[in-house]
């Protein structure tokens, strides 16, 4: 099956799975490390948490016209890793008494990873132009990178945590991997060339692996400007799905979040602790779900897109808000079975099968949202359009702090019981538009 796709994917998977490594490194320990070494309240917590997380999604759409319009979606992203590293020798300089290194640490870390992202899942998109029919299962192998990368971070957390005690080495560990991150991306240079909307804008052929292979007839339709084939309406149509999508697609970001910060702070103070399962670890198992289900999931949609049966992405994404409306009643649950009193008392089960509905919901809605837009969005915009999506990530993972910051103010059961109802307006509101989003699927 992966014969069928591009050779660049392998460079994109490994080059984010380092990036990824570096990235969720730091956001097993980051409130941890707020908490344990800073100092700080939930409150404070909550500010810095939303707040970082609200710009690493922001400065996409600076990291999207930088790919479009000034320096190419290559430049931009090793620029990007530039950054992230930077910011994670920051990291590691920081302490109790040197906040300021951790501020521009984690500014840094913020500014690189929205202007790496964004041109990354445009590469992807990009190089799927000649066989749109694989773009949904090329997203998901490059999601299985992101999750690699994901599920590998808090192991070794925990290692250095366990056994040096250390959440500075961590941040060390997540400079190296960007280093590694920009290696592999430029050893694959030559097979991203013909992916760089900058050098191969708005042309009627594409080159795949070396060789000028002619674009679909869809495909040019895309590509091409408005006025010249594309009607204006068809361009703001296009537009207007993306927006719709974008604005429901928040509330289940400020749920998913949670994950670094309210199930975090559960996993510190309402489970069993145990020697090999720290509260850092629990984010291991979302990711490790990923790796697993991922493969059933392509084998099952490539089976039902061969009798003409498969889903639509909107339907998908549909699905994806129903099982995440069902993660947080499982908490509901934890919680009025002993976890609202903050004692180490509640099985890591319960974290656990949480994690594992929300990895379902997660690969139904975060990969098949980037094919989405890399699908609708029209193409002299599609950098800008690819930064909206992650905007909307902005807003739901800032107010993912912002409301995290009632974890501790209000009966645990009663938090998650709120973020179940944002999750079934989500879904309702997916419902609603789906069959404007299924127009330009």
């Amino acid at each position: 099956m992966l014969k069928q796709h591009p050779r660049a994917l392998s460079y994109i998977f490994f080059t984010e799975m380092w990036e990824r490594i570096g990235f969720y490194t730091l956001m097993a320990i980051l409130v941890l490390y707020m908490d344990r070494v800073l100092g700080w309240s939930d409150s404070r917590k909550g500010d810095w948490y939303g707040l970082f997380l609200g710009l690493c999604y922001f400065f996409p759409l600076v990291g999207g016209w930088l790919g479009d319009r000034v320096f190419g979606r290559l430049k931009t992203v090793r620029a990007g890793a530039v950054l992230m590293a930077l910011g994670y020798v920051g990291l590691a300089l920081s302490s109790a008494s040197q906040t300021i290194t951790f501020s521009l640490g984690l500014l840094l870390v913020a500014i690189g990873t929205g202007i790496f992202k964004v041109n990354m899942s445009v590469l992807v998109g990009n190089i799927y132009q000649d066989r749109p029919q694989l773009r949904d299962a090329g997203f998901n192998i490059y999601y299985m990178g992101v999750n690699l990368g994901a599920m590998v971070a808090p192991l070794i957390a925990t290692l250095n945590n366990a056994v040096f005690n250390s959440y500075h080495l961590s941040f060390w560990v997540a400079a190296v991997g960007l280093v590694l991150a920009l290696l592999i991306f430029q050893a694959g240079r030559s097979r991203l060339l013909s992916a760089d909307d900058l050098r191969q804008k708005n042309s009627g052929q594409k080159k795949t692996d070396g060789q000028l292979t002619p674009a679909s007839a869809a495909e040019r339709e895309r590509l091409l400007p408005a006025g010249t084939a594309q009607p204006a309406a068809d361009i703001s149509g296009r537009i207007l799905a993306l927006i719709i999508l974008f604005a429901i697609v928040i509330l289940f970001w400020i749920a998913f979040y949670q994950n670094g910060f309210a199930l975090t702070l559960f996993a510190a103070r309402s489970t069993v602790l145990k020697s090999w399962l720290r509260p850092e670890t629990y984010q291991f198992f979302e990711p490790f779900f990923i790796l697993v289900l991922t493969p059933v999931l392509l084998l099952l949609l490539d089976r039902l897109r061969r009798r003409g049966k498969e889903p639509s992405t909107p339907r998908k994404i549909f699905l994806g808000m129903i099982f995440m409306t069902a993660a947080m009643f499982i908490m509901v649950v934890a919680c009025l079975k002993g976890g609202n009193q903050d004692q180490n008392i509640m099985s890591p089960l319960w974290l656990i099968s949480t994690y594992f509905v929300v990895t379902i919901a997660e690969i139904l809605i975060s990969p098949m949202g980037l094919s989405y837009v890399s699908k609708v969005a029209p193409a002299t915009i599609s950098g800008l359009m690819m930064g909206g999506w992650y905007l909307a990530i902005s807003f739901g993972s800032y107010g993912s702090g912002l409301l995290g910051k009632f974890y501790s103010r209000l009966a645990h059961h009663q938090f998650f019981l709120l973020l179940a109802a944002l999750l079934a307006l989500a879904a309702l509101l997916v419902g609603l538009s789906i069959k404007k989003l299924e127009r330009y699927s």
